[in-house]
């Protein structure tokens, strides 16, 4: 894991500026202690980070559940009785597990998961509009279309030409000039650049600003408009913030349906950020996902059992750690060990760091999420893969992040079912292994993301130095999911010294370079 740490060290900070406010968001938005939210990033970071086998996937406390822990904290009598529920979600996670039902992550398809990552980065930057100019009436990290300050994402926007705050626009157009030439120019002039990252430059640029400017009228920045770390006075009051759960509740009906509640949301965001960050993954790693609800279930345990919010792997942080060129499980654990440190040694520090400045950095990580070629890609993939993910945009960006992917899910089972039926015999394996191992794969006429599962499970389980032949002749129907599994494990075979041998209606092709390239030139079929 210390292989990568000049990669990962450098990408740890900046993911540690986007979880800051975001942990204080979703706490504020949840009405939980601020201290919770914290606790969450901590735990999530440093336990799930350890414990989790997703290399690149950071979590912490889910913009998702702000409206469950709300209502939750609410009806259950307390803050400490809500941290029961925490505690056995948790263990309901870890059941899940051990009953590995972490394979339902597969069975989402692509074009419903890319919407997911496009629509998040809309909703981010939809989100971030008003604290870029000093708006903060709703709290970071509430990512619903209804907001908890009465108003929505675009009546807030509305609402923010006629509360600018200067300095706070000032800084935030420092800011996010310096990250753009950062990342379109520094960071190719040379390797100073690439280690000192420019999130951390903005963030030093907005607090001399916010210190310099302080005497002035018209550039000074409010305390309102900065992040809010809570300062303890002493070691005593530090460890006061720390709350436990009343286990003498545990005997509440209501206790565990709001646990069994957790659970299912908590291990549901977990497994559609795992699926959407291994898509990002450069490496194309495959993230084992009932060891992700183990791992979920022991964070949220342990979060639970000392005052924290419910954590989920969640997609924000995920895809800032591998825009910075995060590489290993170390930058989630190290952005954890920044969190505990900061908010023990400088929180008078972090308190100075504007939201503006903040809000130009998840700018960023929003536009790299929603890149509008991905729109013209997606058309241009047919209406099959254009219509699931274009619901699934517009349900995240006008409800929420699971009613979103739930009508991007529906609409994509009922394309799959006018377009295909599924074919229980859809891939017939061959072991003709004689001294090497040689494996046949025959394809059947159709073959859907329903099948995405089983599929990926063989081939990950091939050995190395397999000569392997895919048989496509009598495919009718193949899925742009089963077209990206085959292109992101043609990528990893090279490394495991497998061949592949592609026999189609055209011919036979010897490792051919794309899947993507092959199939899109493949003759049209019924």
């Amino acid at each position: 894991m210390f292989k990568y740490l000049k990669n990962d060290l450098p990408s740890s900070i900046v993911v540690f500026f986007v979880a800051l406010p975001l942990c204080l968001g979703i706490a504020l938005a949840s009405g939980a202690p601020l201290f919770s939210g914290l606790i969450a990033g901590i735990v999530g970071g440093i336990v799930v980070g350890a414990l989790s086998g997703s290399q690149i996937g950071v979590s912490g406390p889910a913009a998702g559940l702000a409206a469950i822990v709300l209502t939750a904290i609410g009806t259950l009598g307390g803050f400490e009785n809500f941290l029961l529920a925490v505690v056995l979600g948790g263990i309901i996670q870890i059941v899940f597990g051990i009953l590995k039902a972490g394979i339902i992550g597969y069975y989402f398809p692509s074009s419903v998961i890319k919407g997911m990552l496009t629509g998040i980065g809309l909703i981010i930057i939809l989100k971030q509009i008003p604290h870029f100019f000093g708006y903060d009436a709703d709290p970071e990290g509430d990512f619903a279309f209804f907001q908890v300050d009465g108003e929505n994402t675009f009546s807030e926007i509305f609402q923010t030409v006629n509360n600018i705050s200067p300095g706070a626009t000032v800084v935030a157009v420092l800011g996010l000039s310096i990250l753009l030439l950062w990342d379109k120019v520094l960071s190719k002039k040379g390797k100073i650049f690439q280690l000192v990252q420019g999130p951390l430059v903005a963030v030093i640029v907005g607090i001399l600003f916010y210190v310099f400017t302080k005497s002035n009228d018209m550039f000074s920045i409010s305390s309102d408009h900065l992040v809010t770390v809570p300062i303890p006075e002493d070691a005593s009051s530090f460890l006061a913030q720390f709350s436990f759960p009343n286990f003498g509740a545990i005997v509440n009906p209501q206790i565990w349906i709001t646990a069994f509640t957790i659970a299912l949301v908590a291990s549901l965001e977990t497994l559609l950020c795992v699926e959407a960050t291994d898509k990002l993954d450069p490496a194309k790693r495959v993230t084992p996902t009932n060891r992700e609800l183990l791992a979920q279930g022991t964070g949220n345990i342990i979060s639970g059992m000392i005052g924290g919010l419910p954590i989920t792997q969640v997609i924000v942080r995920s895809s800032a750690n591998i825009q910075s060129g995060g590489k290993t499980k170390m930058s989630a654990i190290i952005h954890g060990f920044f969190l505990l440190i900061s908010i023990i040694l400088i929180p008078k520090l972090l308190n100075m760091i504007p939201l503006s400045v903040l809000a130009a950095i998840l700018f960023i990580v929003g536009y790299k999420l929603a890149k509008p070629g991905l729109f013209i890609k997606m058309y241009q993939l047919g209406w099959k893969q254009f219509v699931p993910f274009t619901v699934t945009v517009l349900g995240i960006v006008f409800t929420d992040l699971l009613v979103g992917i739930g009508l991007g899910l529906s609409v994509g089972i009922v394309v799959i079912l006018i377009k295909s039926y599924q074919n229980s015999h859809f891939l017939h394996i061959e072991d003709q292994s004689n001294g090497k191992h040689r494996i046949k794969m025959t394809f059947a006429e159709e073959v859907t993301f329903f099948n995405k599962g089983a599929i990926l499970t063989e081939l990950d389980s091939l050995p190395r130095d397999t000569d392997l032949e895919l048989d496509v002749r009598k495919t009718r129907y193949l899925d742009n999911d089963i077209i990206e599994i085959l292109e992101d494990f043609a990528f990893k075979a090279k490394e495991r010294n497998i061949d592949i041998k592609l026999i189609s209606e055209r011919g036979v092709v010897e490792n051919p370079g794309s899947f993507i390239e092959f199939f899109k030139l493949r003759p049209k079929t019924a």
